[in-house]
């Protein structure tokens, strides 16, 4: 694994480094989105910014609070450790959900609008986000003697992120259905993403915090897809003109 890259005299940590440029990708992204599909930049830039940061405090709250509580509790600096790792992309997600649309009715706007402008490009980050774990060590698999193994292991991140590819595939395909109900995408990624994550948190070996039968993301992944498939079923029935 790769978990630093030096560069001349400087030695940058893989996994922030990565981190950084789907950071940028993703802004770059959905600002050409929102170009294209005649929505307000200013906007979406601020939108943009709200759910970087909040996915960033939900990620590193959720693996501090159920992956390494004990560490945290002795090490309490080290919460501000950013460049070391350790997030959670289900506490990103909910906590940026949550302030996304918090955000959004401040400023007056439907949060609705937006949920089908984010779906590919939370995929695509998503995708891009495991091959940084993959550099890094994190989030490994168990031992496996197939030929793709890595290290005598599952390579769980590279599944995710060919299954995401896949999924944003899709995502992008359905973009072209004209017309279609609001939050179809997004669903439908919720969905898809969902499942995948479920299938895949069967093979991951790290830590996976507190268990009651499945690991939090196993039960997470659950709920996530439940909800989706009511959602996607309710859309279903809606008559779009």
């Amino acid at each position: 694994m790769y978990p630093w890259i030096i560069v001349g005299p400087v030695t940058l940590p893989t996994f922030f480094l990565v981190n950084a440029v789907i950071a940028s990708v993703a802004f770059l992204w959905v600002m050409a989105r929102a170009e294209k599909s005649k929505t307000d930049l200013r906007f979406v830039a601020d939108l943009t910014l709200i759910l970087m940061i909040t996915a960033l405090v939900g990620a590193r709250l959720f693996h501090i609070f159920y992956e390494n509580f004990d560490f945290y509790q002795n090490h309490p600096w080290n919460v501000f450790f950013l460049w070391e790792g350790g997030f959670v992309f289900y506490g990103g997600l909910i906590f940026s959900v949550l302030g996304g649309i918090s955000f959004a009715k401040y400023r007056h706007q439907d949060p609705i609008e937006y949920f089908d402008l984010y779906a590919p490009v939370i995929s695509l980050s998503y995708a891009l986000g495991r091959i940084g774990c993959l550099l890094t060590g994190c989030c490994f698999g168990k031992y496996c003697e197939l030929p793709w193994a890595i290290s005598g292991r599952h390579p769980t991140q590279l599944y995710s992120t060919i299954w995401e590819l896949g999924v944003l595939c899709i995502l992008l395909s359905l973009e072209q259905k004209s017309p279609r109900p609001r939050t179809l995408i997004f669903a439908t990624w919720m969905l898809l993403h969902s499942l995948g994550r479920f299938l895949i948190e069967f093979l991951r070996d790290d830590f996976r915090g507190p268990t009651v039968f499945l690991s939090v993301s196993s039960w997470i992944s659950l709920g996530l897809f439940t909800l989706s498939a009511i959602w996607l079923f309710r859309l279903s029935r809606l008559k779009v003109k």
